[in-house]
Protein backbone atom coordinates (compact mmCIF):
# COMPACT_ATOMS: atom_id res chain seq x y z
CA UNK A 1 0.00 0.00 0.00
CA UNK A 2 0.77 3.32 -0.48
CA UNK A 3 1.62 3.92 3.40
CA UNK A 4 4.04 0.94 3.43
CA UNK A 5 6.27 2.70 0.31
CA UNK A 6 7.22 5.54 3.86
CA UNK A 7 10.89 4.92 4.88
CA UNK A 8 10.43 0.73 4.92
CA UNK A 9 9.13 0.17 1.73
CA UNK A 10 10.50 2.52 -0.93
CA UNK A 11 8.10 0.87 -4.00
CA UNK A 12 6.12 -2.06 -2.71
CA UNK A 13 3.55 -1.99 -5.45
CA UNK A 14 6.72 -2.95 -7.44
CA UNK A 15 7.73 -5.54 -5.42
CA UNK A 16 10.93 -4.55 -4.32
CA UNK A 17 12.58 -6.08 -1.01
CA UNK A 18 14.11 -4.48 2.50
CA UNK A 19 15.07 -5.41 5.46
CA UNK A 20 12.90 -4.30 8.34
CA UNK A 21 13.86 -3.03 11.63
CA UNK A 22 10.89 -1.96 14.30
CA UNK A 23 10.73 1.03 12.84
CA UNK A 24 9.75 -0.09 9.29
CA UNK A 25 7.31 -2.88 10.78
CA UNK A 26 5.41 -0.01 12.88
CA UNK A 27 4.85 1.75 9.67
CA UNK A 28 3.29 -1.58 7.76
CA UNK A 29 1.41 -1.52 11.42
CA UNK A 30 -0.14 1.05 11.16
CA UNK A 31 -1.03 0.73 7.61
CA UNK A 32 -2.70 -2.31 8.13
CA UNK A 33 -4.83 -0.68 10.54
CA UNK A 34 -6.06 1.66 7.97
CA UNK A 35 -6.63 -1.30 5.18
CA UNK A 36 -8.31 -3.21 7.65
CA UNK A 37 -10.75 -0.24 8.79
CA UNK A 38 -11.17 1.03 5.03
CA UNK A 39 -12.19 -3.08 4.20
CA UNK A 40 -14.51 -3.06 7.26
CA UNK A 41 -16.37 0.03 5.97
CA UNK A 42 -17.09 -1.46 2.47
CA UNK A 43 -17.58 -5.18 3.81
CA UNK A 44 -20.02 -5.31 7.09
CA UNK A 45 -19.84 -9.08 6.52
CA UNK A 46 -17.19 -11.53 6.01
CA UNK A 47 -16.00 -14.77 7.37
CA UNK A 48 -13.04 -13.71 9.26
CA UNK A 49 -14.94 -11.07 10.97
CA UNK A 50 -16.02 -11.59 14.52
CA UNK A 51 -19.31 -13.48 14.75
CA UNK A 52 -21.53 -11.26 16.26
CA UNK A 53 -21.22 -8.67 12.86
CA UNK A 54 -22.91 -11.60 10.82
CA UNK A 55 -26.65 -12.07 10.22
CA UNK A 56 -28.08 -15.05 8.71
CA UNK A 57 -28.64 -14.38 4.98
CA UNK A 58 -26.57 -11.56 4.63
CA UNK A 59 -24.36 -11.37 1.75
CA UNK A 60 -20.82 -9.23 2.13
CA UNK A 61 -20.25 -5.78 0.54
CA UNK A 62 -21.85 -4.24 -2.45
CA UNK A 63 -23.99 -7.64 -2.76
CA UNK A 64 -26.19 -6.60 0.43
CA UNK A 65 -29.33 -5.10 0.42
CA UNK A 66 -29.82 -1.95 2.31
CA UNK A 67 -31.78 -3.52 4.65
CA UNK A 68 -29.62 -6.51 5.07
CA UNK A 69 -26.44 -4.10 5.84
CA UNK A 70 -29.00 -2.95 8.44
CA UNK A 71 -29.34 -5.75 10.13
CA UNK A 72 -25.60 -6.75 10.33
CA UNK A 73 -24.50 -3.46 11.62
CA UNK A 74 -27.48 -2.96 14.22
CA UNK A 75 -26.33 -6.70 15.64
CA UNK A 76 -22.56 -5.68 15.76
CA UNK A 77 -23.86 -2.82 17.19
CA UNK A 78 -25.11 -4.73 19.75
CA UNK A 79 -28.07 -2.35 19.91
CA UNK A 80 -31.23 -3.11 21.76
CA UNK A 81 -35.11 -4.88 21.30
CA UNK A 82 -35.35 -3.84 17.54
CA UNK A 83 -38.54 -1.37 17.70
CA UNK A 84 -41.79 -2.34 15.82
CA UNK A 85 -42.43 0.08 13.35
CA UNK A 86 -45.98 0.25 13.36
CA UNK A 87 -46.68 1.22 16.86
CA UNK A 88 -43.77 3.58 15.81
CA UNK A 89 -46.20 5.10 13.07
CA UNK A 90 -49.13 5.18 15.49
CA UNK A 91 -46.75 7.22 17.95
CA UNK A 92 -45.63 9.53 15.69
CA UNK A 93 -48.95 11.67 15.44
CA UNK A 94 -49.40 11.33 19.43
CA UNK A 95 -45.65 12.67 19.94
CA UNK A 96 -46.04 15.30 17.59
CA UNK A 97 -49.02 16.66 19.26
CA UNK A 98 -47.92 16.08 22.55
CA UNK A 99 -43.91 16.35 22.62
CA UNK A 100 -42.76 17.85 19.95
CA UNK A 101 -42.92 21.74 20.82
CA UNK A 102 -40.03 21.00 23.45
CA UNK A 103 -38.25 18.08 22.26
CA UNK A 104 -38.29 18.47 18.78
CA UNK A 105 -40.47 16.41 16.07
CA UNK A 106 -37.58 13.89 15.37
CA UNK A 107 -37.13 13.97 19.60
CA UNK A 108 -33.28 15.55 18.65
CA UNK A 109 -34.53 18.68 21.12
CA UNK A 110 -35.91 21.59 20.64
CA UNK A 111 -36.56 24.29 24.12
CA UNK A 112 -36.44 20.80 25.53
CA UNK A 113 -33.47 18.37 25.70
CA UNK A 114 -33.24 15.66 23.25
CA UNK A 115 -34.42 12.27 24.14
CA UNK A 116 -32.20 10.30 21.63
CA UNK A 117 -29.66 9.54 24.50
CA UNK A 118 -32.17 10.19 27.37
CA UNK A 119 -31.34 7.04 30.30
CA UNK A 120 -35.34 6.58 30.44
CA UNK A 121 -35.73 5.56 26.70
CA UNK A 122 -32.19 3.86 26.27
CA UNK A 123 -33.30 1.58 29.33
CA UNK A 124 -36.63 1.03 27.93
CA UNK A 125 -37.13 -1.91 25.29
CA UNK A 126 -40.94 -1.66 24.57
CA UNK A 127 -42.66 0.75 26.90
CA UNK A 128 -42.39 -0.92 30.49
CA UNK A 129 -40.66 1.69 31.95
CA UNK A 130 -41.32 4.48 29.81
CA UNK A 131 -45.50 4.25 29.89
CA UNK A 132 -45.00 4.38 34.04
CA UNK A 133 -42.95 7.40 33.48
CA UNK A 134 -44.84 9.22 31.03
CA UNK A 135 -47.91 8.69 32.68
CA UNK A 136 -46.70 10.51 35.82
CA UNK A 137 -44.13 13.20 34.30
CA UNK A 138 -41.60 15.50 35.68
CA UNK A 139 -43.75 18.25 36.92
CA UNK A 140 -40.79 19.55 38.85
CA UNK A 141 -38.53 20.04 35.80
CA UNK A 142 -41.88 21.02 33.58
CA UNK A 143 -42.43 17.95 31.69
CA UNK A 144 -46.11 16.87 32.72
CA UNK A 145 -48.05 13.50 33.21
CA UNK A 146 -49.89 12.40 30.29
CA UNK A 147 -52.30 10.32 32.65
CA UNK A 148 -54.85 10.75 29.90
CA UNK A 149 -53.30 8.59 27.11
CA UNK A 150 -53.84 4.91 27.16
CA UNK A 151 -50.98 2.46 28.16
CA UNK A 152 -50.90 1.45 24.63
CA UNK A 153 -51.09 5.07 22.94
CA UNK A 154 -47.94 5.67 25.71
CA UNK A 155 -45.99 2.40 24.30
CA UNK A 156 -46.55 3.30 20.80
CA UNK A 157 -44.76 6.77 21.60
CA UNK A 158 -42.29 4.77 23.57
CA UNK A 159 -41.77 2.41 19.72
CA UNK A 160 -41.30 6.08 18.68
CA UNK A 161 -38.85 7.04 20.26
CA UNK A 162 -36.73 3.82 20.17
CA UNK A 163 -37.29 3.83 16.12
CA UNK A 164 -35.63 7.39 16.34
CA UNK A 165 -32.63 6.13 18.45
CA UNK A 166 -32.24 3.30 15.65
CA UNK A 167 -32.02 5.72 13.02
CA UNK A 168 -29.10 7.61 14.82
CA UNK A 169 -27.38 4.55 15.71
CA UNK A 170 -27.65 2.21 12.91
CA UNK A 171 -25.84 4.21 10.11
CA UNK A 172 -26.60 0.99 8.46
CA UNK A 173 -30.09 1.66 8.09
CA UNK A 174 -29.44 5.63 6.55
CA UNK A 175 -30.89 5.93 2.82
CA UNK A 176 -28.97 7.86 0.84
CA UNK A 177 -30.59 9.74 -1.56
CA UNK A 178 -29.64 10.55 -5.47
CA UNK A 179 -25.80 10.70 -6.08
CA UNK A 180 -26.14 10.55 -9.78
CA UNK A 181 -25.13 14.40 -9.79
CA UNK A 182 -21.83 14.60 -12.04
CA UNK A 183 -20.86 15.33 -15.78
CA UNK A 184 -20.85 11.60 -17.35
CA UNK A 185 -18.49 13.20 -20.08
CA UNK A 186 -16.06 14.70 -17.29
CA UNK A 187 -16.13 11.67 -15.86
CA UNK A 188 -14.88 9.65 -18.75
CA UNK A 189 -12.15 12.06 -19.34
CA UNK A 190 -11.20 10.86 -16.09
CA UNK A 191 -11.50 7.48 -16.48
CA UNK A 192 -9.31 7.48 -19.50
CA UNK A 193 -6.58 9.91 -17.77
CA UNK A 194 -6.32 7.94 -14.26
CA UNK A 195 -7.85 4.76 -15.02
CA UNK A 196 -6.62 3.08 -18.47
CA UNK A 197 -3.37 2.80 -17.28
CA UNK A 198 -4.63 -0.67 -15.08
CA UNK A 199 -7.87 -1.31 -16.26
CA UNK A 200 -8.78 -2.55 -19.61
CA UNK A 201 -12.24 -1.74 -21.28
CA UNK A 202 -13.70 -5.18 -20.30
CA UNK A 203 -13.09 -3.89 -16.82
CA UNK A 204 -15.91 -1.08 -17.17
CA UNK A 205 -18.28 -3.40 -19.66
CA UNK A 206 -21.29 -3.20 -18.22
CA UNK A 207 -20.01 -2.06 -14.52
CA UNK A 208 -23.22 -0.04 -13.34
CA UNK A 209 -25.83 -3.70 -13.40
CA UNK A 210 -23.08 -5.57 -10.98
CA UNK A 211 -24.45 -3.26 -8.31
CA UNK A 212 -27.74 -2.52 -6.41
CA UNK A 213 -27.19 0.99 -6.47
CA UNK A 214 -25.46 4.04 -7.84
CA UNK A 215 -24.30 4.20 -4.08
CA UNK A 216 -22.85 0.67 -4.16
CA UNK A 217 -21.37 1.51 -7.62
CA UNK A 218 -19.41 4.72 -5.99
CA UNK A 219 -18.24 2.58 -3.37
CA UNK A 220 -17.16 -0.52 -5.22
CA UNK A 221 -14.97 1.48 -8.33
CA UNK A 222 -13.41 3.71 -5.07
CA UNK A 223 -12.19 0.85 -3.06
CA UNK A 224 -13.08 -2.32 -4.72
CA UNK A 225 -14.03 -4.87 -2.46
CA UNK A 226 -11.33 -7.84 -1.59
CA UNK A 227 -13.89 -9.99 0.23
CA UNK A 228 -15.29 -10.53 -3.06
CA UNK A 229 -12.58 -10.49 -5.23
CA UNK A 230 -9.38 -12.72 -3.99
CA UNK A 231 -7.08 -11.57 -6.60
CA UNK A 232 -7.20 -8.22 -4.65
CA UNK A 233 -5.64 -9.48 -1.23
CA UNK A 234 -2.55 -7.95 -0.09
CA UNK A 235 0.53 -10.84 0.25
CA UNK A 236 3.74 -10.87 1.06
CA UNK A 237 7.00 -12.74 0.51
CA UNK A 238 8.86 -13.15 3.61
CA UNK A 239 12.71 -14.59 4.00
CA UNK A 240 13.92 -15.36 7.65
CA UNK A 241 17.50 -14.27 8.24
CA UNK A 242 18.28 -17.82 7.98
CA UNK A 243 17.09 -17.71 3.94
CA UNK A 244 13.88 -19.65 4.38
CA UNK A 245 10.73 -18.26 2.71
CA UNK A 246 7.25 -18.05 3.19
CA UNK A 247 5.10 -16.55 0.59
CA UNK A 248 1.27 -15.96 0.82
CA UNK A 249 -1.77 -13.91 1.39
CA UNK A 250 -1.16 -11.41 4.49
CA UNK A 251 -3.47 -12.15 7.81
CA UNK A 252 -1.85 -10.41 9.99
CA UNK A 253 0.78 -8.18 11.19
CA UNK A 254 2.39 -6.97 14.49
CA UNK A 255 5.83 -5.15 15.77
CA UNK A 256 7.17 -8.89 15.84
CA UNK A 257 5.78 -11.30 13.09
CA UNK A 258 3.41 -11.32 10.32
CA UNK A 259 1.09 -14.12 9.48
CA UNK A 260 0.36 -15.12 6.09
CA UNK A 261 -1.85 -18.28 4.21
CA UNK A 262 -0.09 -19.82 1.24
CA UNK A 263 -1.85 -21.02 -1.49
CA UNK A 264 -2.50 -24.87 0.33
CA UNK A 265 -4.70 -22.91 2.89
CA UNK A 266 -1.62 -23.41 5.71
CA UNK A 267 -1.02 -20.47 7.75
CA UNK A 268 2.30 -19.48 8.49
CA UNK A 269 3.65 -17.03 10.99
CA UNK A 270 6.93 -15.56 10.88
CA UNK A 271 9.18 -13.96 13.43
CA UNK A 272 10.30 -10.41 11.98
CA UNK A 273 13.67 -10.37 13.51
CA UNK A 274 16.23 -8.43 12.01
CA UNK A 275 17.41 -9.40 8.72
CA UNK A 276 14.35 -10.46 8.03
CA UNK A 277 13.30 -9.39 4.35
CA UNK A 278 9.94 -8.42 3.47
CA UNK A 279 7.91 -8.03 -0.08
CA UNK A 280 4.35 -6.48 0.25
CA UNK A 281 2.30 -6.64 -3.13
CA UNK A 282 -1.29 -4.39 -2.54
CA UNK A 283 -3.34 -4.30 -5.73
CA UNK A 284 -5.04 -1.65 -4.47
CA UNK A 285 -2.01 0.44 -3.99
CA UNK A 286 -2.75 2.93 -6.84
CA UNK A 287 -6.71 2.81 -5.66
CA UNK A 288 -5.22 4.29 -2.11
CA UNK A 289 -2.65 7.06 -3.90
CA UNK A 290 -6.20 8.00 -6.15
CA UNK A 291 -7.87 8.60 -2.98
CA UNK A 292 -5.93 10.89 -1.80
CA UNK A 293 -6.41 13.66 -4.76
CA UNK A 294 -9.54 12.42 -5.61
CA UNK A 295 -12.17 15.62 -5.06
CA UNK A 296 -15.90 15.52 -5.16
CA UNK A 297 -16.43 16.71 -8.29
CA UNK A 298 -14.25 14.13 -10.12
CA UNK A 299 -16.01 11.54 -7.56
CA UNK A 300 -19.39 12.43 -9.12
CA UNK A 301 -18.46 12.63 -12.60
CA UNK A 302 -17.02 9.16 -12.81
CA UNK A 303 -19.63 7.56 -10.70
CA UNK A 304 -22.60 9.07 -13.59
CA UNK A 305 -20.03 8.25 -16.33
CA UNK A 306 -20.13 4.62 -14.86
CA UNK A 307 -23.70 4.43 -14.62
CA UNK A 308 -24.70 5.07 -18.01
CA UNK A 309 -22.48 2.43 -18.67
CA UNK A 310 -25.39 -0.63 -18.08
Amino acid sequence: MGAWRVRAFTSVSEGKRVGLGHSGVRVMVAAGLIAAAAAWAQDPVTEDRPKAAQTEGVAPGQSASPDQRAEALRTFLGLGARPDKEAAARGEPLFQQNCAFCHGPKARGATGPGLITADEVLGDDHGEHLVGFLKKGRPQKGMPGFATMTDEQLKDVAEFLHLQVEMVANRGAYHVLNIVVGDAARGKAYVAAHCAGCHSAETFAHIASRFRSPEQLQRGWIWPSRAQNPALAVTATVTTPEGARVAGRVMQVSDFQITVVDEAGQKHAVALERGAQVEMKDPLAAHEEMIKTLGNRDMHDVTAYLETLQ
